[in-house]
């Protein structure tokens, strides 16, 4: 017979190999997620052109809300430098504050 027979019987005794094609788990049964990194950061951006309305659009959805930063993955401050430019942008009426 094969090793795979052998295996079938197996209980979970503190072998990492056991559960090697599941997600690890936190405590309280919630999956981890893989930490976003700053776009930006990694562009090594110094400023957000506010006047590039087609990349500040990414950071909009259709009701016009800017994304917040746990779903964008970007820093604090580029965050709040890439807040600051979608405003201007809505100032100046590139972008839209609402949908109709």
């Amino acid at each position: 017979m094969s090793s795979n027979y052998e295996d079938r019987g197996r209980r979970y005794n503190g072998d990492d190999d056991f559960d090697r094609g599941r997600p690890r788990q936190d405590r309280g049964g919630r999956f981890r997620r893989r930490r976003r990194v700053c776009r930006f950061c990694l562009e090594k951006a110094d400023i957000i052109d506010f006047k590039d309305a087609r990349f500040l659009s990414n950071y909009t959805p259709e009701r016009g809300k800017i994304i917040p930063r746990r779903i964008t993955g970007n820093c604090a401050i580029h965050q709040r430098m890439l807040a600051e430019a979608i405003k201007r942008a809505r100032n100046i009426a590139l972008l839209p504050y609402t949908t109709d």
